[in-house]
């Protein structure tokens, strides 16, 4: 799993009909101190994150694929939680 921020959502009104009522976030990879860490990527959302929330994300096809009890969906990333606070060295952030 990786640490992203939500920087932006994708609307496509013809897509694959297993995304049919899915929402579709672009994502950006963070280092746990908030740096940017990577390229952006698509992430399917299981829990209403929004823009700008700092969230966790489930990077590989067969994993993702069991959290919608669907093997033929094509999917490699799913948002599976918004983070709210991350500790780090004894120091705890909130995320707000």
């Amino acid at each position: 799993m990786i640490i992203a921020r939500v920087t932006g959502s994708l609307h496509a009104t013809r897509k694959n009909p297993r995304f049919e009522g899915k929402k579709i976030l672009v994502v950006t990879p963070e280092e746990p101190d908030g740096r940017s860490a990577g390229t952006s990527f698509l992430a399917v959302d299981r829990v209403s994150a929004g823009p700008g929330d700092r969230v966790l994300v489930h990077q590989e096809g067969s994993g993702a694929r069991l959290l919608f009890a669907d093997e033929k969906i094509p999917l490699q990333a799913v948002i599976v939680a918004v983070i709210d606070s991350l500790q780090l060295d004894g120091e705890e952030g909130d995320e707000g």
